[in-house]
This record gives C-alpha cells, structure tokens and sequence, in this order.
C-alpha cells in the first residue's frame, strides 16, 4: 500500500497512474478537506519501486511527481516509489561536524572519477582524509535532463540524479564520508529550475512572470500560491538533511530569489532547519551563496538578520585572483592592489558601500567585525564557478607557477574565513573543468553553446569557447588521479597537506575574531635591471606571521615586534631565510614565495 498526494491546485480531476505489468493504471485522487488544492490516493498495488505518474483533467499525458523521489527514467521519464526506511545506514553515532574550523572540499561527482558515481567517489574519500579536510560539498544532485551537466539545471528537486547512483548511491556515499569523519554539504538551486523536463508550472503557481533571473521564470515565493511553493523547498532542504543524513545546504545565487514576503524564504529556512538540527541532535548549517554583499544574510535572527550560517565571499577570491595573475577584465577591474587585498583579508568584503566600476554604482554594506566571526564567510582561490566560467574551463594552476600557488593556498588556508578547495586544487590538476551539458533538444542545445560564446565576447575573454554540448568538453574535465605521483602535482599536495595541518595545530589560525587578523603590505627594493619593485604582504594571526612575496623578484620583508622566540615554521622553498636579531628581524624570499613565522 502506497498513499499519493499531490497539490494541483487548479485541476478539476487528478488520477495517479501506476505501472502494473506494462501498463499504467489510473486511479482516481481525490480532493482533500483539510488541504485545499491538495489530492490523494491510496494504492494497494503499489510499494517501494513501483512507476507512477499523475494526469491532470482531460489530459493523456503521464506527468512524474513534483515531489518524485525516484526518477530512473530520466527527467522527462515516470517517478518511482522509493521508501526511505529501507536503507541501512550504519552512521548512527554521527552528530555531525560545525562549520567553525572547518576545511571544505568543493567536488563534482560527474567529474571527480572517470565513472562519475557516488561509488566511484567513495573510493577517494581517503585521499581527502589525508589532505586534512573537515567536509565535502558536493554540486548539485538533483534529477537533471541527459547524462552529464554541472546540476544546475536541475527540474526534480527531491531525486538524486541517476546516472550518479539515484537515492541508494547518494546514501552510500554519505555514509562512507561520515564513517570517516567527513560531513556533507549538498548544493541546492531555489532560485530557478532548469527549462527541460520542468513540469512543476502544470500543477500549479510554482513560478512567477512578475520577477525575472538570468535563468528562466523566477520561483513564486511571494506571489498568489506561493504557501505551498515555500513548503515545497523548505520541504525540500529538510528532506536532505533528514532523510539523507546531509550536514549542510549551500544554497545557489540567493540574489536571484525575489521574495518581498515579512519573513523572506531564507529566515523560513533557517528557522526550519534549526529546529530539525535541536530534534535530530545534530549539527546541520546553511551556507549561501550571494552577490548582494549584505551581512544581514548571515546575522542572526534576534538581531533582525536571515539567520543563515555563513556565505560565500567572492570579493576575497576576486581579491586574490586579481593580485596572483594580474587580470583585470570584467569583474576584476574592482580588484588587484595591495591594499584591496588587505581589505579582502580583514573586513571580508571590498566592496561595502563605496565605489564599484565594474558595477557603475555603489554596492555593499560594511560588515560589523567587531561582532561577525571570521567563519561565516566561506572563502577559495578557485571553485567550480571561477574556473567553469572561463572560456576555457582553465584552473589557476593553468598560467601561475606552483610559488605563486602556494602563496595564494598559504594566504587561503592561513586566512582567518573558512576555506574551500575546489577539487583537483590541492595538487594542481592539469584538466579543465569546462562547463558542459547534455540537453536532448538540438534547439536548446545550441541556444546554450550561442549564448556561452556571446557571453565570453562580452566580457573579454581569449580563446576558443569549448562547445558545452560535446561529449569531449566533459571528458576534458574528468579528473586525471594519475598526476598525484607526478612533479610538480606531488610537491603542490604535500604543501596543501602542511598548511592545512598547521591550520590544525595553531589556536591563532582558528581564532574567529576578524579584529585579530591584521595586514601589513610593502615592497621591497628594486633589484638591478627591475623596472618595478617586488611586493610583499604580512598576514599577522596573533602572534603568527604569513609573509608573501608575490613577484618573481626577491623579497626582504621587515618584521617588527617579532619575538625573539620567533622561527620558521614553514617555507615554500629552501631559499626562504628568516633572520631574527640586531637590528630587527627580516624575511628573505626568493620571488613568488611564502614563509609562516611564528
């Protein structure tokens, strides 16, 4: 027995059709008293692993469930009963992992292996144990059109996509990570569902034309119908966290959510999640990401903010990127200076009510550092929108030499946010990672790869625009796990390895307190035949030092008030030299190199 519900608000007859043999047979729904535009039906014949579908009045069409929890046939194909209960897990002493003084690894499970499953991802997770990081957080899941994508076009929320693993693979891996000691974060899209295969807008008002997103109809999260539409994701974010064991939600482009309701739909989350995280005795968080540089986001409710755990900090990443490779298209040209960078490292955001070119306006809110922890503000120096969004899909370690990464990994990893890897950074993969998809409508297919391509021109970037329809621009992005045993890759994981654990060791790099992290920048004397001198920067955690150079020329960088206890912890390189005496104490780098003091 199976009971089926489902809120079709504008439908005058519903019917459930469930597969018996090779047939669908329908039976008749009805409507529920007690929750109007809601219709129900219970099955005898149906259980766990049955099709179904439902037909709205005259229709013919078998539509799957809005709430489908299985879909094996693909976006466009019939739902599947899937019962929860039925999976063993065996992570029952799991109380989750907190967000403070954790080391996130952002990866995609159609790209981290060459089979691109859950199961396949299972087999690496001991690499990441090694490396020293605290949780996953893993690109969208949800049941997308095709076989391959990065999950943002994501049309049935509640099933994890199939060729990854479905419901069971997901669970697997979510049990594997916790069994060692690994939490989970799942990136969720509320603000849009993608064009194919989204049927949601035939059962009733769960889209709006009032508002607009680069992606399509907006969510309808305060318009006529949108009670049920808010039940539906917040529905959806419990739904993860329970019944997947999830540890937190990323939740994409919040700015992209119009919702001018009392309580907006982010404060509703919160709340809802809070309250599941006190019943179930675990921890579980929300992290957003958001372009509106607005601390209310993340400041907690009694003091009037959404109550959101943390969010991502692009201005530390565009901060960074800009000071490491110099460019200054588009959105960098707001970036690049020394000064930007220490402003990036200690106050969060750059942008905070002044001047933004790239915008043609002011943007931002300054953010309160005497009172908002360091953590709340997720930070990286590459993730899978700052190298997918590139003409050519190019990582950092694409055009800067291994000193420069380890500089902008020390400055990451020994900054005072919290910090996240992109996958394959930690050794410097030598693959792309391109935006790719696999839409089954040749129209739709090249309206993606015209608009990638005028979206590049616009923004000036070089090169040729992988198409991301073909099948080799993703196997082009697959993980290549053979550069591990490889120089430079072996040298560029060990040094992540180091950093993250003096991360671990040292009480001052953990301290949330952003008014205890304070920037010094200079440069040092023009060498011979220099047109410029070279610049350093001193990223001061209580009483330890990062010293960088971010030039190919030498650096002697001054150190005041440093202890005469004071040594070297950890150099990029044999050539790093710190002296600690009369008349005061130095750091000599060599160019583009990093020293930890302390």
């Amino acid at each position: 027995m199976t009971r089926f519900e489902v809120w079709a608000p504008n439908a005058e007859r519903v019917q459930v059709a469930v597969r018996q043999g090779e047939t669908l047979v329908r039976h008749a729904m009805s409507g529920l008293e007690e929750r109007p535009g809601w219709w129900g039906a219970d099955v005898a014949a149906a259980g766990h692993g049955t099709d179904y579908g439902y037909v709205l009045d005259e229709s013919d069409e078998v539509l799957p469930d809005p709430r489908s929890p299985w879909q094996p046939h693909g976006a466009h194909g019939v739902s599947r009963v899937y019962e929860h209960g039925r999976f063993r897990w065996t992570d029952h002493g799991w109380r989750g992992r907190p967000l403070p003084g954790s080391v996130l690894y952002e990866m995609h499970v159609g790209t981290f292996t060459q089979e691109g499953t859950f199961d396949a991802a299972v087999q690496r997770l001991d690499h990441l144990v090694a490396l020293g990081v605290d949780a996953v957080e893993v690109l969208p899941i949800a049941s997308f059109p095709g076989q391959r994508g990065w999950g943002y076009d994501g049309v049935h929320l509640w099933a994890p996509h199939e060729p990854y693993g479905g419901p069971d693979g997901f669970k697997r891996f979510v049990d594997a990570a916790h069994a060692r000691g690994l939490a989970v974060i799942l990136d969720v899209v509320y603000n849009h569902l993608g064009p194919s295969g989204n049927r949601l807008g035939s059962f009733g008002p769960y889209f709006t034309t009032t508002y607009s997103t680069p992606w399509g109809d907006a969510v309808n999260f305060d318009q006529a119908g949108s009670d049920e539409v808010r039940a539906f994701v917040t529905g959806n974010a419990l739904m993860w966290l329970r019944d997947y064991h999830v540890d937190g939600l990323r939740l994409d482009a919040v700015h992209a959510i119009n919702d001018h309701s009392a309580v907006h739909i982010l404060e509703k989350l919160a709340t809802h999640v809070r309250a599941l995280s006190a019943h179930l005795g675990r921890t579980l968080f929300l992290v957003a990401e958001s372009d509106l540089n607005d601390p209310r986001i993340i400041t907690p409710q009694e003091a009037g903010g959404y109550g959101l755990d943390a969010h991502w900090d692009d201005d530390v990443h565009h901060a960074l990127h800009a000071t490491l490779t110099g460019e200054r298209q588009g959105y960098y040209c707001d970036f690049g200076s020394l000064d930007t960078l220490a402003k990036a490292l200690t106050r969060a955001y750059v942008h905070d009510g002044g001047w933004s070119a790239y915008r043609g306006r002011r943007h931002g809110r300054p953010v309160d550092v005497e009172r908002t922890p360091a953590h709340r503000f997720v930070t990286f120096l590459q993730n899978h929108d700052q190298v997918g969004n590139r003409a050519s899909g190019d990582r950092a370690s694409a055009t800067l030499p291994p000193g420069l990464l380890k500089v902008g990994a020390a400055l990451l990893l020994l900054g005072p946010f919290t910090p996240m890897l992109f996958m394959g950074e930690e050794w410097a993969a030598s693959t792309p990672w391109c935006y790719f998809t696999d839409h089954g409508e040749p129209e739709l297919g090249r309206a993606v790869t015209e608009g990638r391509r005028r979206e590049f021109a616009r923004h000036g970037w070089a090169g040729e625009v992988p198409d991301p329809q073909a099948v080799e621009t993703w196997r082009r992005s697959i993980l290549d796990w053979t550069e591990l045993a490889e120089e430079p890759h072996r040298e560029l994981l060990e040094w992540h390895r180091a950093l993250i654990a003096l991360r671990r060791s040292r009480p001052e790099l953990n301290d949330p307190r952003l008014t205890r992290t304070a920037v010094d920048t200079g440069t040092a004397e023009a060498t011979a035949g220099a047109e410029e001198p070279a610049r350093w920067l001193v990223l001061r955690r209580g009483g330890l030092r990062v010293v960088v150079c971010f030039d190919e020329r030498p650096c002697r960088v001054p150190l005041p008030r440093l202890d005469p206890s004071a040594r070297l912890l950890l150099a990029s390189g044999p050539a790093v030299r710190l002296e600690n005496g009369t008349p005061g104490a130095f750091v000599t780098l060599p160019g583009a190199a990093v020293a930890v003091v302390a």
